[in-house]
């Protein structure tokens, strides 16, 4: 009977509208959501409460009540999971619950914070440049994912990482599979082992030599690893995670920001004409607008909690839908529509609680500099394709296109 009551509801996760990369929902998809917290159908044949209202969001993630752990039974999955491989677990905190999550967490806190970042804003600012130049340098027309919008975040987090950025096809085709939900399950496996033993070769390296080196993983190496505080395949775990999200979910948004900007001329111009504090605006009103998490956070509640007027029980699963709370007409006016003088700093684009995105100073200076830069570098940027035939990342984590042809 559960099975039969099951597959009537709705499936998740759902897509945007062919002929709208920015809506995160059809319009049918959306009706059939009964509340702000209803029950959908996975992939995988289970369910998961969908939360989809800001402030339940919010409550949801900092939250106690609910486990961020994927390998407790029940936990709600888009994916069959690969072969248990427990090493290939160790260090991803972001899948980790109380003290073991927040001791990993506490090692990184200091590299991103606001103020490490913005000494860090030059070289962003040269790493866009070079990427302008040799963009400029080959001529139109271009595909700007490629070319722009993934070098310039792979670069910048190689360099703060420790990792040569010569091996970015290696990763960056590695991270793409353990991403896609519909990747198979084995390849997913092979994937990840093949990163760990890639970093696990690095950071063996730096171990060894005499002088680890003044990147992340160096410190982390000599401040960390030789005082027996930090195991060397957690930092291993530690460093695949910062390497994927690091350059994966910078790289998305910069190529969704820059295909809603060439649609709309005057905002493309303010960026040009602007001021840093106009384009940080802007920045924000992208990440709320297009919350590129699109599959949501999923979590489990390990005792019973009341969200959003509904019981959840223990046990049973549940899914904080980003992209829609960032939609939610309680909270932003207009909040179908993109207005780039809104202040949308209440947005929910990098997480709440105790699991926000670590990195999101990073993740805005990035953004900042490299859709500015971009804007007055090439002021007579233009789609090279019907918009609405782009390719995009719908079975992936970070939602995003795969192509952006473009000339100037």
């Amino acid at each position: 009977m559960a099975d039969v009551l099951t597959d009537r509801l709705p499936l998740f996760p759902f897509r945007s509208p062919d002929e709208d990369p920015f809506t995160p929902v059809t319009t049918a998809d959306r009706r059939h959501l009964d509340g702000p917290v209803t029950r959908v159908r996975l992939p995988t044949g289970g369910w998961t409460w969908l939360v989809t209202r800001h402030a339940d969001v919010k409550q949801m993630l900092r939250s106690d009540a609910f486990s961020a752990d994927m390998t407790r039974p029940g936990f709600p999955l888009l994916r069959t999971p690969p072969p248990a491989t427990p090493q290939n677990r160790r260090g991803g905190f972001i899948r980790m619950d109380g003290e073991e999550h927040l001791r990993l967490r506490r090692m990184l806190t200091a590299e991103f914070m606001i103020k490490n970042v913005r000494r860090i804003e030059p070289l962003i600012a040269d790493v866009v440049d070079g990427a302008l130049d040799a963009l400029d340098g080959a001529g139109a027309p271009a595909d700007l994912v490629a070319t722009f919008a993934l070098p310039v975040p792979s670069l910048v987090i190689c360099h703060l990482l420790g990792v040569p950025y010569a091996d970015h096809a290696f990763f960056q085709q590695r991270s793409a599979v353990m991403l896609d939900q519909g990747a198979d399950p084995l390849a997913v496996r092979d994937a990840a082992t093949s990163l760990r033993a890639y970093l696990g070769g690095l950071i063996e390296t730096k171990r060894t030599s005499g002088r680890p080196g003044d990147d992340l993983l160096g410190r982390l190496v000599s401040d960390r690893i030789r005082t027996g505080e930090l195991e060397i395949g957690e930092l291993i775990g530690m460093a695949l995670l910062l390497l994927i999200a690091g350059h994966e979910t910078t790289a998305n948004m910069i190529g969704l920001s820059v295909l809603l900007l060439l649609q709309r001329p005057a905002v493309w111009q303010r960026l040009r004409e602007g001021t840093d504090a106009d384009a940080d605006t802007l920045v924000e009103e992208l990440l709320r607008y297009l919350t590129i998490i699109r599959t949501g956070l999923p979590r489990q509640a390990i005792r019973d909690v009341q969200i959003g007027g509904r019981l959840i029980r223990a046990g049973e699963p549940a899914t904080a839908l980003l992209s829609l709370a960032n939609r939610d007409a309680e909270v932003f006016d207009d909040a179908d529509e993109f207005d780039p003088y809104r202040q949308a700093h209440q947005h929910l684009a990098f997480g709440f609680g105790v699991h926000q995105c670590i990195g999101q100073p990073l993740a805005r200076a990035e953004l900042r500099i490299a859709l500015t830069r971009l804007a007055r570098r090439l002021p007579g940027l233009a789609l090279a394709a019907d918009p609405a035939a782009l390719p995009k990342r719908d079975m992936s984590i970070v939602y995003g296109l795969a192509e952006l042809p473009v000339t100037w």
